[in-house]
């Protein structure tokens, strides 16, 4: 059997050689969820979710177990992803601001003040766009909105979506603040669509998109604002679900109607006969939400402590799926640690086209993808939101200022200012080792603050 196995993973390896029978470099598709608990997929061991396309895609591909998103929040774990940077070296260490104003309607004449990402950062859509890709951005931003941190600053050719962290679905007002921020752009300009479903708006403008520019590569940056609140699924799904307790309900109903999307992208693609020419990457912003916005929850961590918020696991060790039929492993299973940074230069790798020039902190995991016997291009790992820092040497992680939401009252203050965790006796992280290994606490934080003084 195991033969077998090393047999497959090396014809896997000649046809990444050989890339497709065309010569044509592949198009790629980067599918990112928002706030999907690190275990709320059917692949990834749910019972009572049905996630199809996701599941399709881990049988077509390789799915993680051991994969981080670049922060246990949004804007930052978007521009880790994008930029293959750290996000607080890129000017995202925390989430961007609310969306522009009732009466902006060109965003080229917004506010500087609404500045995110920074513009020399060189981004993924950058890189391909470089390379002879049309790029598009589909979906929600949550980056910035002013001079360079715009999509159309960014790398991308096409975008439609949200500037904001979410609106409503229906109405596509900004969910925080009301209806004084309307927040639905189409390069740039306002576009008014009231009443019309949000990811079905997705599903079409992306489904234009890769009609019209079929012919050549292409890149596309689908980011979904589900399963992130409000919890608006579609009605069958809504009944689907309801023996299911409160508010995993509403939640879990909001997540198929994601991975509905998510399979009609898939059978476009398959219908244009583009499937074996097309990279589609799956992953998860971070951890599922317990916010009151949020019904205090809905999904699940599984065997890891913490949420969104948190660098305790279930804050950012999450799903992510790389899938290229004939070119990669199909029905692979990696356990090696990887980071949302990686997808850059991993994508740069598969598609043969050349990295920025600038510094990366991601990391090539084409290897690990070729072999489960490849080590993890990393030795550490890091994360930062505001005064909270992490890192990974390891199995042990060190937690510095811990913020969580679930967890708040069970945390002493001495828990909460050094949390470290040994992920190989204890990957609930139930016990801080703080106290029993003073000199691994002193390690880890010397490595970190050398780095990036607090």
């Amino acid at each position: 059997m195991l033969h077998l196995v090393r047999m497959l993973e090396l014809l896997a390896c000649i046809s990444l050689l050989l890339n497709s029978a065309d010569g044509r470099q592949p198009n790629v598709i980067v599918i990112l969820a928002d706030d999907q608990g690190s275990v709320d997929a059917g692949c990834y061991g749910s019972s009572d979710l049905k996630t199809p396309a996701m599941d399709k895609l881990a049988a077509t591909g390789v799915r993680m177990t051991q994969f981080y998103s670049a922060a246990p929040v949004c804007s930052p774990s978007r521009a880790g992803l994008l930029t293959g940077r750290y996000p607080w070296l890129v000017g995202m260490p925390n989430n961007a601001g609310a969306g522009p104003r009732e009466d902006l309607n060109d965003l080229t004449q917004g506010e500087d003040s609404q500045k995110g990402l920074d513009n020399s950062a060189v981004t993924i859509a950058e890189m391909f766009k470089t390379a002879g890709y049309t790029t598009a951005h589909i979906g929600k931003w949550h980056l910035g909105f002013g001079a360079g941190s715009r999509p159309l600053d960014q790398g991308f050719d096409y975008s439609f979506g949200h500037m904001s962290g979410c609106i409503d679905n229906f109405a596509h007002f900004f969910y925080w603040n009301g209806p004084n921020r309307h927040d639905l752009w189409e390069n740039n300009l306002r576009v008014r669509l009231p009443g019309k479903f949000f990811p079905d708006l997705m599903v079409e403008k992306a489904s234009a998109f890769i009609r019209e520019h079929q012919a050549q590569p292409f890149f596309m940056y689908f980011a979904c604002n589900m399963p992130h609140y409000p919890y608006q699924g579609d009605l069958d799904w809504v009944e689907h679900y309801q023996h299911l307790p409160y508010p995993r309900s509403i939640y879990a109903a909001f997540l198929s109607s994601l991975d509905a999307r998510v399979d009609q992208l898939i059978s476009l693609i398959e219908e244009l006969k583009l499937r074996e020419d097309t990279i589609i990457v799956y992953q998860s912003d971070n951890g599922f939400s317990k916010e009151e916005r949020a019904h205090l929850g809905g999904g699940s961590s599984g065997p890891y402590r913490g949420e969104k918020f948190s660098m305790f696991e279930g804050g950012f060790r999450l799903p992510a799926i790389i899938s290229w039929p004939k070119h990669l492993p199909e029905g692979a299973v990696r356990n090696q640690m990887a980071h949302a940074c990686d997808w850059l230069p991993t994508l740069a790798e598969l598609c043969d086209v050349p990295l920025p020039l600038t510094e990366i902190d991601g990391r090539s995991i084409v290897d690990v993808l070729k072999s489960e016997a490849a080590p993890s291009p990393h030795k550490m790992l890091a994360w930062k939101t505001g005064k909270q820092w992490a890192i990974r040497q390891a199995n042990w992680k060190l937690i510095r200022r811990v913020q969580t939401v679930g967890n708040e009252l069970v945390l002493s203050d001495a828990d909460r200012e050094f949390f470290l965790s040994n992920l190989s006796e204890d990957v609930g992280e139930t016990k801080n080792w703080a106290a029993e290994h003073p000199e691994i606490v002193a390690q880890l934080q010397q490595a970190f603050e050398t780095r990036w003084p607090d």
